[in-house]
């Protein structure tokens, strides 16, 4: 555009021509970005999605040393006969849905480094059928000061099944099959991240489920594979939720984490029962009051809701729209230090991320990703043992 102005004065262009050339070089410049922003985009979640071919080793070592140790099996199996810290409802219960053996791992550890009694914690950790056996390996032949862990896979679940899960239903569907696994565009309707197949996994929605899957318990602290913990978080489980189902940290502060970011608006449902200036919260980091859940029966609200969207009118996709209707006016907010967001995608507050409990890597660029961010890195790789002997053999550092 300068060179533009350079040759009108030179040239004399009349204003109309010169104008004219301004506007096709703006639509030109303007088309440029758009087709750099979709690639961009585009690789960018592609990156995210990515296994490292490390992890994969690690996963088929875990394997090999799991069948091929028959003391390692005989102790997870002793282990767990004796251990009835399962189903005390005494204890601090967390529970952790992965398939990532690393990523869990660290959640896991920096947990129990961090905790001022890890023999009152118990870990329950909830994988797929391939991650299954790789996951027992690395949590039997590892301790974690004291603490108890837990390896169930969701494959084992009987009422999990099509006929009482809508997402399972829904996964039947040869239109739903398409419009998230076919890779047709929806003329760019729909941002590339919203269209992920990972947000169909039943890891990702068994959190509706947690009542469910630990029958016994009455309160659990919920984490994502996405956490670092750096605080005692014992006081989580002496907060009162005052007859809420869900404590979690509201995310409002900005317009732009309120519900009409979330939800369709557009829609009769949404806007009758939801106000759209109501706040936003996040997952990764929730207290669930199971008594209360039961009791409200809470999974029946998230079932509503997700039958109703079908067609995905009433949101795209994801876990935290779903949330947000099914935990509408059953929320407590927590102290927004119990839980950092951000550093996986955007900068943060120093100060912030040392005064947090949680902090949540939630983003694409995760850290043990090349694309993670690398001032953030080291929160993470702190409770990564590098030195042990099966990261060497698969190429961590």
């Amino acid at each position: 555009m300068a060179l533009l102005l350079y040759q009108a004065q030179q040239l004399h262009y009349d204003s109309a021509t010169m104008i004219m050339r301004l506007k096709a070089k703006i639509q030109a410049l303007e088309e440029q970005m758009s087709s750099v922003s979709e690639k961009s985009s585009k690789y960018g979640q592609i990156a995210a999605e990515e296994v490292p071919k490390s992890l994969y080793c690690l996963g088929v070592r875990l394997t090999t040393e799991w069948f091929g140790n028959l003391n390692l099996q005989r102790k997870l199996k002793e282990k767990q006969q004796l251990d009835m810290k399962l189903t005390d409802y005494n204890l601090y219960h967390f529970c952790v849905f992965s398939d990532n053996i690393l990523a869990t791992s660290v959640v896991v550890n920096s947990t129990a480094l961090n905790s001022k009694n890890p023999d009152m914690v118990v870990f329950h950790l909830i994988t797929d059928e391939i991650n299954y056996t790789p996951m027992k390996a690395w949590f039997s032949m590892n301790d974690f000061r004291g603490v108890t862990v837990e390896v169930q896979k969701f494959d084992d679940f009987t009422w999990l099944n099509a006929s009482y899960v809508p997402v399972l239903k829904q996964l039947q569907d040869s239109e739903t099959q398409s419009y998230y696994f076919s890779g047709n565009t929806d003329d760019g309707r729909t941002p590339i991240k919203f269209r992920n197949p990972k947000y169909l996994s039943m890891l990702n929605h068994l959190r509706f489920y947690i009542p469910e899957v630990f029958p016994a318990l009455k309160k659990v602290v919920f984490l994502d594979d996405d956490v670092v913990v750096q605080k005692d978080l014992s006081a989580l489980f002496s907060i009162d939720l005052n007859g809420n189902v869900n404590g979690a940290v509201e995310t409002c502060m900005e317009t732009f984490h309120r519900y009409h970011k979330y939800l369709n608006y557009s829609h009769p449902l949404i806007r009758a029962h939801f106000d759209p200036d109501a706040c936003g919260w996040a997952f990764g980091m929730n207290v669930f009051d199971l008594v209360e859940w039961r009791r409200r029966n809470v999974t029946g609200i998230y079932h509503y809701w997700q039958e109703r969207n079908v067609d995905r009118t009433l949101w795209k996709l994801g876990t935290l729209p779903p949330g947000l209707l099914t935990f509408y006016g059953l929320t407590e907010p927590l102290d927004p230090l119990w839980h950092i967001l951000g550093l996986g995608y955007t900068n943060v507050d120093s100060q912030l991320i040392e005064k947090g409990a949680v902090l949540h890597f939630n983003g694409n660029s995760k850290p043990w990703l090349k694309i993670g961010i690398e001032k953030y890195k080291p929160l993470w790789e702190k409770y990564v043992d590098y030195s042990h002997s099966l990261l060497q053999q698969c190429n961590f550092h």
